[in-house]
């Protein structure tokens, strides 16, 4: 039966109760409304809109409903499928969302203030259903690389076009295809880093979940351009779905002759392969992966020599994440010209984020490069929920800086972030509100990267902890005057004698907010006052002459530093009092500040 309509189920799979019940309201509806033709169901967990509820696109025409229950479904069904009118009810208005005179790739449209390239046919395709994919243009490219083009001619393009690693460092991805294409030596290899292990990341996951053919196109048109026969595909083990589709896909693709021996009838022999990684933070780092999948502890290597000249197994090794993959398709099918028209003189194309924090719209967004944080935040984000302002933006991951609302109006380039004391990064973004403790924010991060270090060079492996020792100190409120001044030197020197990335970046956070939001840490120092009132330490609980007497406040506090008799007003016990909170949480009369 021939399929009329495409219905997207978002941020959720066929597996999960809710969506299996959409999935069959929709073919009972069907049913029901005789629909002559059948319809076809996909997943996608990228559009970026958390607030919304179940989600449901509707193709074509791209119709979004949200907060979808079978109610509304039967709605859908019979108001929409079969009379053709959107229904009102839930539609998120198309010219809130949507730009309509913007078209790219295949049928990718521009969302919003968004423009999806990486993203293209997440959402719009089956990714377990290789048809799909050849339907929207793929393998197009693969097809004219080896009919039309040598491999000299596709780096030019690659190079061209503008595009940088998209995995945090930026550099030029054609001139790093052509370093590796030089090198000299009897096997290649191919590696798609996959390992994305920054704490709220999402990116790559949702692009191999959505669309997993087009990393396996872009590693096979890189293979051709460098010599390399061969793919490694390294993925962290706790993103099974992803592995799953993974595993399909290359299936797929051998079957269809698009991977293997004598790729489309030539002579160009590839083919790719899995190795799973155990969720370490710095194998995200190309050399630590490359040990890894050695099978060797992930711990870097000191460069040079590059993985271009000595990678994988000693062997020339060309290394890219997946959304860099996901654009090399784009770049040869519409060409480097059109590709570089989109995004800023020196960061062309777009960029994924995973937008969180506090904003109302979280999720993953795809930009031109250039569109500014304003844009993100409040266009396509929504704003700050809650009537609360905006303290600060981080970005880049945890290794990323916190900036300000000054810097509001900051371009999404490598240069503008870099600049104003941030970094690219994967494409991580938190939105911070002002009930957020800078001081606290920053110590979270070290937290993370400190206990990441793989621990083979001492600035990061030591640095780090001492960092880590010192901001613990100020959020228990045992700070000295002189911390900060500690804080800027230990940081500074471990950004210039760490190996890697991972120890050169770990201190971005805490010298960031020390530049823009150093205020807080005097605070903590010299008052013993956290403004936000998130450092536990640093609070005081202190009953008011709201207290009718109730008890409630006296018979949860697990220290007994509560004293009062029933229907009296009660005290509290500084000396014996842990901040627990626990009183000011269950009290119902407001008759506890918190200080």
């Amino acid at each position: 039966m021939e399929t009329k309509y495409t219905i997207t189920l978002c941020d959720a799979e066929f597996s999960s109760e809710h969506s299996i019940g959409l999935k069959g309201a929709f073919e009972k509806a069907a049913k029901a409304n005789s629909l002559e033709s059948g319809l076809r169901f996909t997943t996608c967990k990228t559009l970026g809109l958390k607030d919304k509820g179940a989600i449901v696109v509707v193709n074509p025409g791209y119709f979004v409903y949200g907060d979808v229950t079978e109610e509304l479904v039967n709605k859908i069904v019979a108001e929409h499928l079969v009379g053709g009118e959107a229904v009102q009810e839930n539609l998120i208005k198309e010219d809130h969302l949507f730009n309509r005179s913007f078209k790219t790739f295949g049928d990718s449209e521009f969302f919003g203030k968004q423009l999806r390239i990486a993203l293209r046919n997440c959402g719009n395709i089956d990714p377990d259903n290789i048809d799909d994919y050849l339907a929207n243009r793929g393998y197009e490219a693969i097809a004219k690389v080896l009919t039309d083009m040598t491999p000299v001619d596709v780096i030019q393009e690659v190079k061209k076009s503008g595009v940088r690693g998209r995995g945090g460092a930026g550099f030029p991805t054609g001139l790093k295809w052509e370093f590796t294409q030089r090198s000299q030596a009897d096997e290649k290899y191919v590696v798609c880093n996959a390992d994305e292990g920054d704490p709220g990341a999402f990116m790559d996951r949702s692009t191999i979940e959505g669309d997993p053919h087009t990393v396996l196109e872009g590693m096979s048109i890189a293979g051709y351009a460098i010599g390399a026969s061969k793919g490694v595909i390294y993925i962290r083990a706790e993103y099974p779905l992803a592995i799953k589709r993974l595993e399909k896909a290359i299936v797929d693709a051998r079957n269809a002759g698009f991977l293997g021996t004598k790729i489309l009838g030539s002579d160009f022999d590839f083919d790719i392969e899995l190795r799973l990684g155990a969720g370490a933070f710095v194998c995200g780092e190309e050399t630590a992966l490359l040990n890894s999948i050695e099978g060797r502890r992930g711990m870097p290597r000191p460069r040079p020599p590059f993985p271009a000249q000595s990678g994988l197994f000693g062997k020339p090794t060309l290394i890219n994440n997946v959304e860099t993959w996901a654009n090399i398709p784009v770049i040869i099918l519409d060409g480097s010209e059109w590709f570089s028209s989109v995004g800023t003189e020196n960061s062309k194309g777009t960029k994924v984020f995973a937008l969180a924090g506090k904003v109302v719209n979280t999720g993953l967004v795809e930009v031109p490069m250039g569109t500014t944080l304003r844009d993100i935040v409040y266009d396509i984000g929504g704003g700050i929920p809650n009537g609360k302002k905006l303290k600060a933006i981080q970005t880049g991951g945890p290794s990323g800086g916190c900036l300000p609302v000054e810097y509001l109006d900051t371009k999404i380039d490598y240069e503008s972030l870099a600049k104003a004391g941030s970094i690219m990064g994967s494409g991580g973004m938190i939105v911070i509100d002002e009930d957020t403790c800078m001081v606290n924010i920053a110590k979270f991060f070290l937290e993370f990267t400190q206990d990441e270090s793989c621990g083979k060079c001492t600035p990061c492996r030591e640095g780090t902890k001492r960092m880590l020792e010192i901001l613990t100190r100020i959020t228990e409120g045992k700070g000295k005057p002189e911390d900060i001044a500690k804080l800027e030197r230990l940081g500074n020197m471990i950004k210039k004698a760490s190996l890697c990335g991972l120890g050169q970046s770990a201190p971005n956070p805490v010298l960031s907010t020390i530049k823009n939001f150093r205020e807080e840490y005097e605070e903590h120092i010299n008052e013993g006052k956290c403004r936000a009132g998130q450092c536990q330490s640093l609070l005081s609980y202190v009953i008011n002459d709201k207290c009718v007497g109730c008890g409630a406040c006296k018979r949860v506090c697990p220290v007994d530093a509560i004293s009062g008799e029933k229907k009296e007003a009660h005290l509290i016990d500084q000396e014996k009092c842990i901040k627990c909170g626990q009183c000011y949480q269950v009290c119902k009369f407001k008759a506890i500040d918190k200080l």
